[in-house]
């Protein structure tokens, strides 16, 4: 399943070509073009964590319509060679849950990421880094932020391990509060708080 047709109808907000892996690009999420390739990917078992395991097609449309509404989050279908490869969502951490278990500075900006399952062929070496590394330029190169943090579910031992292996410093592990509001519902969750540098993304 490819979206094509939906990437050449969206401008790209950021572009990437990686030697050896080939040309990623971040297209703003359409809750509707991108709904089959989306509610497929957070009903899955290994995106429990993202909360949305049984919403049905309505529900997930209706999430991420409402978020396109928004000034502080934003959603992007990541395509590799016209592929979709992984699901990365931005936001203003003073504006999000997390921004209340940590001290927000200036130049912060937090981020989800849900990559694509495994084809056929199985896990792909290099892929998780590759991609990470492109989201890593749009927020920090791209965006001119200074520093990204990630939320993942303390008990998310292998993202927050792909968080550590990309140059991820671990922060401190928090309780994000339960958000219960007419457009969307989070749970209580104990998250490992992780951050990545301008400095510490470029090798400096």
């Amino acid at each position: 399943m490819t979206t094509e047709p939906n990437a050449v109808a969206r401008e790209a907000v950021h572009e990437q070509v990686l030697d050896g892996f080939g040309t990623v690009q971040l297209l703003p999420l359409d809750p509707e073009a991108d709904l089959d390739v989306v509610h497929a990917w957070v009903s899955e078992e290994r995106a429990s964590f993202w909360g949305m395991n049984g919403m049905t097609r309505q529900q997930v449309a209706g999430i991420y319509a409402h978020m396109a509404t928004l000034d502080t989050h934003h959603a992007f279908l990541a395509v590799k060679d016209g592929e979709p490869v992984a699901l990365l969502r931005t936001y203003e951490p003073e504006a999000d849950r997390v921004g209340e278990c940590y001290a927000v500075e200036p130049g912060d900006m937090g981020v989800h990421v849900l990559l694509a399952p495994p084809g056929s062929a199985g896990p792909r070496a290099g892929w998780t880094s590759a991609l990470l590394t492109v989201f890593a330029s749009y927020v920090l190169t791209g965006l001119h932020r200074q520093r990204i943090v990630v939320d993942p579910d303390e008990r998310n031992e292998k993202a927050i391990a792909r968080f550590l292996r990309q140059g991820f410093e671990a922060g401190p592990v928090v309780v994000l509060p339960e958000v219960d509001l007419p457009d969307v519902y989070l749970p209580e969750k104990r998250a490992q708080l992780a951050f990545l540098t301008l400095r510490a993304a470029s090798g400096n």
